[in-house]
């Protein structure tokens, strides 16, 4: 049995993740979609704790039989290996993404070399898709439907005081 590691920050969780979601759990026999505590991106926390990305990223995937998800704070190779995961799946969206993730699975490689990463290219109609798009529509009261998976819009309404 093959299990694979979905990691991100998921603030919040998008269909583009889905999508790469669903694809890997596809390929591989578990998967678990790994929730990173990210107190800061980019200068800013994130919109939603861990909590409540769980939950949202709970409800969306509970109709994958293979799929689990589970919080992490340390390196995602020393998550990988406390869950006896063998390969990391990232999704990527444009050049940007793979010059980034390029550099991350050559660290992850160098720190754990047993453990392979997976790059799914993101679906033509997601490639656009970035959970701070979604944030910064949202922020302004514009509609992320079709966006995010039921649920999360709502949510995002209800943090940026638009209910």
């Amino acid at each position: 049995m093959t299990k694979a590691i979905v990691p991100g920050t998921f603030d919040p969780i998008t269909v583009g993740h889905l999508d790469v979601i669903e694809r890997a759990s596809r390929i591989f026999d578990e998967i678990v979609v790994a929730v990173a505590a990210s107190r800061e991106k980019y200068g800013v926390g994130p919109l939603f704790n861990v909590q409540e990305r769980l939950e949202l990223i709970s409800t969306a995937t509970k109709h994958f039989d293979n799929v689990t998800v589970k919080s992490f704070d340390n390196l995602l190779v020393t998550f990988a290996r406390e869950e006896e995961a063998t390969v990391l799946v990232k999704g990527l969206r444009a050049i940007t993404d793979f010059e980034h993730e390029f550099q991350m699975a050559a660290l992850n490689w160098k720190l754990a070399s047993s453990i392979e990463t997976l790059f799914i290219m993101a679906s033509p109609e997601n490639m656009f898709l970035s959970s701070s798009a979604v944030k910064e529509i949202a922020r302004h009261g514009g509609s992320v439907a079709g966006l995010v998976p039921p649920g999360v819009e709502q949510k995002l309404r209800t943090k940026y005081g638009y209910e």
